[in-house]
């Protein structure tokens, strides 16, 4: 009977743990979760660690009361051990315990120590997401990168759609732009469709790798380090962008010139021609679509004019020839 009462009292104890502290879940919990919750608070756990995870845990469970404030009362706090999604959210940080907050599923790094002021803190400051998505259309009128930056500096990541190693970024550059929020922008453009002007006026290819660019006091430095954990990008901003030359920011290109680079990488076998830019260039400036359009029918008529006056012969050569025939035969 003493037995019974003992086993019953740990799963009492283990259920109020799992309830009211930290929640270990598979994968297939992990991602139902993110998908439905609003806020999730997730440990990931390396069983390398098992001392410092323990540490974090404790922390967790002290102040889930106020994580779940935090949260407006509509959130979870959990933790997995040995996944390998981690990898998914904290790039090139291996073996070491990692907590990450969802916000409707989208994440952001908590990187402080285990200390329950800083962590309940930290999570405040982070609750709203932090990254801009900036396009052709309004990358200039927000940034103002070409004439001074008046509206601050501003980190920009510029990404393509297949670029797996840029979506496994989210994470580390919603975690800068959060920690950064109110003295430095942080931003995203998509340099193959939306912004794909704007990668052209900083000459970027669209090879599937991130490109990072910070735009301060009128000058543009480029990240040239392959380390984007959110510690290399803070330093990055903070100060190592001066190892970097400044460049100066050139200005936004012309229709005119939009289109005639555009013709140009077509002739160079960069890009296909997108058939549907070239129809934003019509329905926006169709003078100057016309005009170009009409270049090349030019050209062929001015073309098939000059073949034609090669082939016909000259009237007054004719003449003189006739005549000059005319005077052999009367000899």
């Amino acid at each position: 009977m003493k037995l019974w009462f003992i086993l019953l009292t740990m799963v009492a104890v283990q259920n109020v743990t799992s309830n009211d502290g930290v929640q270990e879940v598979d994968e297939t919990k992990f991602l139902k979760l993110i998908n439905v919750e609003k806020y999730v608070v997730a440990l990931f756990c390396p069983s390398s660690s098992m001392e410092k995870c323990e540490e974090f845990v404790g922390v967790l469970t002290s102040i889930r009361e106020d994580i779940m404030e935090v949260m407006d009362g509509d959130g979870r706090v959990i933790k997995l051990m040995d996944s390998p999604m981690v990898e998914e959210y904290d790039v090139g940080k291996t073996g070491q315990p990692v907590i990450v907050m969802f916000r409707n599923g989208l994440p952001v790094i908590y990187d402080g120590p285990a200390n329950a002021y800083t962590m309940v803190d930290t999570l405040i400051r982070y609750k709203e997401p932090g990254v801009k998505e900036l396009t052709d259309s309004d990358f200039e009128h927000l940034t103002q990168a070409a004439s001074g930056a008046t509206t601050g500096d501003w980190l920009v990541m510029f990404f393509t759609p297949s670029c797996q190693l840029c979506h496994r970024l989210t994470a580390a550059l919603e975690t800068v732009a959060c920690k950064h929020r109110g003295r430095t922008n942080v931003a995203r453009v998509n340099k193959e469709t939306s912004g794909e002007k704007t990668g052209r006026r900083f000459e970027l290819g669209l090879e599937d790798k991130p490109d990072f660019i910070l735009f301060r006091h009128g000058s543009m430095y480029r990240y040239q380090v392959d380390k984007y954990d959110p510690e290399s990008l803070s330093s990055f901003i903070a100060g190592f962008y001066k190892n970097y030359p400044a460049q100066a920011i050139p200005l936004p290109k012309s229709p005119f010139d939009e289109l005639v680079q555009l013709w140009v990488d077509y002739l160079k076998g960069n890009k296909e021609i997108n058939v549907g830019e070239l129809q934003n260039y019509l329905n926006a400036y169709p003078l100057l679509m016309g005009s170009f359009l009409c270049v090349p029918v030019l050209l062929v008529v001015a073309l098939l004019l000059f073949m034609r006056s090669e082939e016909e012969p000259n009237p007054r050569e004719h003449e003189e020839n006739e005549e000059n025939e005319e005077s052999k035969k009367e000899d």
